[in-house]
Protein backbone atom coordinates (compact mmCIF):
# COMPACT_ATOMS: atom_id res chain seq x y z
CA UNK A 1 0.00 0.00 0.00
CA UNK A 2 1.28 3.40 -0.52
CA UNK A 3 1.33 5.99 2.25
CA UNK A 4 -0.95 9.14 1.20
CA UNK A 5 0.77 12.36 2.47
CA UNK A 6 -1.39 15.57 3.94
CA UNK A 7 -1.99 18.68 1.75
CA UNK A 8 -1.37 20.62 4.89
CA UNK A 9 1.26 22.63 4.85
CA UNK A 10 4.05 22.75 7.01
CA UNK A 11 4.08 24.43 10.53
CA UNK A 12 7.05 26.73 10.97
CA UNK A 13 8.49 25.60 14.39
CA UNK A 14 10.34 28.52 16.15
CA UNK A 15 8.75 31.24 13.69
CA UNK A 16 5.79 33.61 14.80
CA UNK A 17 3.38 34.15 12.39
CA UNK A 18 3.51 38.11 11.21
CA UNK A 19 -0.05 38.46 11.65
CA UNK A 20 -0.02 37.40 15.15
CA UNK A 21 2.64 39.94 16.02
CA UNK A 22 1.69 43.05 16.97
CA UNK A 23 3.76 45.91 15.02
CA UNK A 24 6.67 47.56 17.01
CA UNK A 25 5.28 50.08 19.51
CA UNK A 26 7.48 53.14 19.26
CA UNK A 27 5.12 55.12 21.37
CA UNK A 28 5.18 52.54 24.53
CA UNK A 29 4.75 53.88 28.16
CA UNK A 30 5.11 51.71 31.12
CA UNK A 31 6.25 52.01 34.37
CA UNK A 32 7.50 54.88 36.00
CA UNK A 33 7.26 56.80 32.15
CA UNK A 34 3.83 56.15 32.36
CA UNK A 35 2.93 57.61 35.76
CA UNK A 36 4.49 60.89 35.68
CA UNK A 37 2.69 60.48 31.99
CA UNK A 38 -1.08 60.38 32.81
CA UNK A 39 -0.03 62.43 35.76
CA UNK A 40 0.56 65.29 33.32
CA UNK A 41 -2.48 64.37 30.42
CA UNK A 42 -4.41 64.77 34.05
CA UNK A 43 -3.65 67.98 34.89
CA UNK A 44 -3.28 69.11 31.73
CA UNK A 45 -7.50 68.20 31.44
CA UNK A 46 -8.08 69.97 34.83
CA UNK A 47 -6.16 73.16 33.41
CA UNK A 48 -8.08 72.81 29.95
CA UNK A 49 -11.29 72.61 32.14
CA UNK A 50 -10.92 75.61 33.66
CA UNK A 51 -9.79 77.15 30.87
CA UNK A 52 -12.57 76.61 28.80
CA UNK A 53 -14.72 77.81 31.74
CA UNK A 54 -17.98 75.73 30.21
CA UNK A 55 -20.53 75.01 32.13
CA UNK A 56 -21.46 71.28 31.38
CA UNK A 57 -21.32 67.93 33.33
CA UNK A 58 -17.75 66.97 33.74
CA UNK A 59 -18.71 63.64 31.53
CA UNK A 60 -19.99 65.75 28.85
CA UNK A 61 -17.14 68.21 28.38
CA UNK A 62 -14.65 65.05 28.31
CA UNK A 63 -16.72 63.41 25.36
CA UNK A 64 -16.37 66.27 23.58
CA UNK A 65 -12.23 66.92 23.80
CA UNK A 66 -11.72 63.12 23.34
CA UNK A 67 -13.25 60.01 21.25
CA UNK A 68 -13.73 57.39 24.40
CA UNK A 69 -13.79 53.57 23.46
CA UNK A 70 -12.79 51.54 20.97
CA UNK A 71 -15.90 52.16 18.62
CA UNK A 72 -15.68 55.24 18.94
CA UNK A 73 -12.00 55.82 17.87
CA UNK A 74 -12.62 53.74 15.30
CA UNK A 75 -15.64 55.46 13.73
CA UNK A 76 -13.76 58.72 13.72
CA UNK A 77 -10.40 57.32 12.12
CA UNK A 78 -12.74 56.08 9.55
CA UNK A 79 -14.77 59.29 8.61
CA UNK A 80 -11.06 61.08 8.55
CA UNK A 81 -9.89 60.74 5.21
CA UNK A 82 -6.99 58.69 4.44
CA UNK A 83 -3.71 60.23 3.54
CA UNK A 84 -1.18 59.36 0.75
CA UNK A 85 2.33 59.21 0.95
CA UNK A 86 2.39 63.41 -0.06
CA UNK A 87 0.31 64.35 2.60
CA UNK A 88 -2.49 64.94 0.60
CA UNK A 89 -6.04 62.93 1.02
CA UNK A 90 -6.65 59.86 -1.27
CA UNK A 91 -9.99 60.64 -1.95
CA UNK A 92 -11.88 63.56 -3.67
CA UNK A 93 -13.38 65.84 -2.11
CA UNK A 94 -17.39 65.06 -1.40
CA UNK A 95 -19.96 67.03 -2.97
CA UNK A 96 -22.38 69.02 -1.32
CA UNK A 97 -25.50 66.57 -0.98
CA UNK A 98 -27.74 65.97 1.48
CA UNK A 99 -26.60 62.44 2.47
CA UNK A 100 -23.13 63.24 3.28
CA UNK A 101 -22.64 64.14 7.13
CA UNK A 102 -20.87 67.20 8.12
CA UNK A 103 -16.69 66.97 8.27
CA UNK A 104 -15.92 64.74 11.29
CA UNK A 105 -13.57 65.99 13.73
CA UNK A 106 -9.63 64.98 13.47
CA UNK A 107 -8.05 63.03 16.02
CA UNK A 108 -4.32 64.32 17.10
CA UNK A 109 -3.34 60.87 18.85
CA UNK A 110 -4.87 57.73 19.87
CA UNK A 111 -4.38 56.02 23.51
CA UNK A 112 -4.47 52.38 23.34
CA UNK A 113 -4.16 50.14 26.54
CA UNK A 114 -1.96 46.98 26.17
CA UNK A 115 -3.87 44.77 27.60
CA UNK A 116 -6.93 44.13 25.59
CA UNK A 117 -7.81 41.07 26.03
CA UNK A 118 -8.83 39.41 23.34
CA UNK A 119 -6.03 41.28 21.58
CA UNK A 120 -8.49 41.93 18.29
CA UNK A 121 -10.35 44.20 19.63
CA UNK A 122 -7.22 46.82 19.18
CA UNK A 123 -5.66 44.89 16.33
CA UNK A 124 -7.22 46.95 13.24
CA UNK A 125 -6.45 50.12 14.98
CA UNK A 126 -2.71 50.88 14.48
CA UNK A 127 -3.42 50.10 10.32
CA UNK A 128 -6.05 52.50 10.62
CA UNK A 129 -4.30 55.30 12.68
CA UNK A 130 -0.81 54.70 10.11
CA UNK A 131 -3.42 55.66 6.73
CA UNK A 132 -4.67 58.74 8.37
CA UNK A 133 -1.00 59.68 9.64
CA UNK A 134 -2.70 59.73 13.53
CA UNK A 135 0.09 58.67 15.96
CA UNK A 136 -0.41 55.68 18.14
CA UNK A 137 0.93 55.70 22.02
CA UNK A 138 0.55 52.55 24.10
CA UNK A 139 -0.27 52.13 27.37
CA UNK A 140 1.26 49.39 29.39
CA UNK A 141 0.56 48.89 32.88
CA UNK A 142 0.73 45.69 34.95
CA UNK A 143 -2.16 44.36 32.95
CA UNK A 144 -3.96 47.35 34.11
CA UNK A 145 -3.50 49.53 31.17
CA UNK A 146 -6.77 49.79 30.45
CA UNK A 147 -7.98 50.87 33.69
CA UNK A 148 -5.37 53.65 33.99
CA UNK A 149 -6.74 55.36 30.48
CA UNK A 150 -10.30 55.17 32.00
CA UNK A 151 -9.40 56.91 35.17
CA UNK A 152 -8.40 59.96 32.46
CA UNK A 153 -12.01 60.16 31.86
CA UNK A 154 -13.65 59.24 34.71
CA UNK A 155 -14.80 56.00 33.85
CA UNK A 156 -13.72 52.15 35.06
CA UNK A 157 -11.70 50.91 32.02
CA UNK A 158 -11.47 51.86 28.40
CA UNK A 159 -9.61 50.25 25.82
CA UNK A 160 -8.69 53.60 23.63
CA UNK A 161 -9.11 57.19 23.99
CA UNK A 162 -8.43 59.50 20.96
CA UNK A 163 -7.50 63.01 21.76
CA UNK A 164 -9.99 65.52 19.45
CA UNK A 165 -8.44 68.24 17.26
CA UNK A 166 -9.73 71.46 18.95
CA UNK A 167 -6.88 73.75 19.02
CA UNK A 168 -6.59 74.00 22.88
CA UNK A 169 -4.64 72.93 25.49
CA UNK A 170 -4.75 69.55 25.49
CA UNK A 171 -3.88 69.44 21.92
CA UNK A 172 -0.55 71.71 22.63
CA UNK A 173 0.66 69.45 25.93
CA UNK A 174 0.43 66.42 23.03
CA UNK A 175 2.23 67.97 20.34
CA UNK A 176 4.80 68.58 22.95
CA UNK A 177 4.26 64.72 23.90
CA UNK A 178 4.78 63.66 20.22
CA UNK A 179 7.90 65.60 19.11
Amino acid sequence: MLSTTSAKTPKNHGQKSKSNVAPVEKNCYEGERLVNLLQLIQREIKSARKLDGSSLPEKIWLKQQFSIGVNDVTRVLERMKPCTAFGRSAQPLPSISSNHKAPSVKLQAVLVASDCNPRWLTKHLPNLASSRRVPLIFVRYNKEGSLRLGELVKLKTTIAIGVKDRGNTINKFFEDILR
